[in-house]
């Protein structure tokens, strides 16, 4: 097993590979999970004001007896949060929930859709102008978006002052979001992949398995290292402790470019896909 690489991404400095936490919030899978991941090298671990999870992860972080200031901690707020007031409050409920001072990286989960609100971009900027004063305050080291596309991204730089350091998405074979993916490459903002396994159906992909047979990995390990190697951390979510091994075992091989190139050519073949600006349950 090989240690967790570093992403050095312009001024950010993160795991390649995080520990996602979506869909656990039994305190017996989460003890269990954190305490595994953390034996292997895991420091990112993604939560969610949305998952109510927060008080079950600090009561893995105690439990397991880790120190918090070797934990990279990020959490979301939820859209019921949004706007200046709303969000800093939020953030203030999390931090007590988690029991810590600072949160390493806070998130807007979901843009304002469009689909539900003409005046979307004036919401994510008040918002967005609250997470920046978390900054100034001393609550937030580093603030960042989930499911925004590249118009939501241009739309916050016309009065941000701070740039967002990473834009948590859906990014596997098969949906890799190219044109947002390029965009977040020139502008130095990491993408994060919040499902780079897809739904499970494109590890089934016949390009996959064949790379996964050619390198004596799995296809899931294959998926991980193709993200990677775009320069994309990655949180898969898990409450196998042997797949969070397995997730982990991905440093000590390298896809070629030709490989690369026939992955980032698979078309969609699993995955949620859901658009930010269509979305209504919770936009």
């Amino acid at each position: 097993m090989n240690r967790i690489e570093t992403n050095i991404y312009g001024d950010l400095s993160i795991p390649y590979l995080g520990c996602g936490t979506w869909q656990i919030t039994k305190a017996d899978d989460m003890k269990s999970v954190v305490k595994e991941a953390y034996s292997l090298g895991y420091r990112l671990f993604d939560i969610a004001a949305a998952y109510s999870n927060e008080i079950t992860f600090r009561k893995a972080i105690a439990e397991n007896n880790i120190p918090r200031d070797e934990l990279l901690i990020s959490d979301k707020v939820w859209n019921t949060s949004r706007g200046y007031e709303k969000v800093r409050e939020a953030c203030k409920a999390s931090l007590h929930k988690i029991k810590t001072d600072y949160l390493d990286f806070y998130l807007i989960h979901w843009p304002a859709s469009k689909k539900l609100h003409d005046n979307w971009e004036e919401i994510n900027a008040d918002t967005w102008r609250g997470m920046e004063s978390l900054v100034y305050d001393g609550l937030v080291r580093n603030i960042g978006v989930c499911n925004f596309k590249k118009e939501h991204l241009k739309a916050l730089q016309k009065t941000s002052k701070i740039k967002p350091v990473i834009d948590q998405i859906e990014f596997h074979p098969g949906y890799m979001q190219a044109e947002l993916y390029n965009y977040c490459l020139s502008e130095s903002i990491l993408i994060e992949a919040s499902s780079p396994l897809g739904n499970g159906q494109i590890l089934s992909n016949s390009v996959l398995k064949e790379i996964a047979a050619t390198k004596n990995k799995s296809t899931a390990q294959i998926c991980l290292r193709w993200a990677i190697q775009k320069k994309v951390t990655a949180i898969p979510k898990t409450t196998n402790t042997d797949r969070l091994k397995e997730n982990a075992d991905i440093f000590d091989f390298e896809l070629s470019e030709k490989e690369i190139a026939l992955i980032d050519a698979i078309p969609f073949c699993g995955g949620l896909a859901i658009d930010s600006d269509e979305v209504t349950q919770f936009g």
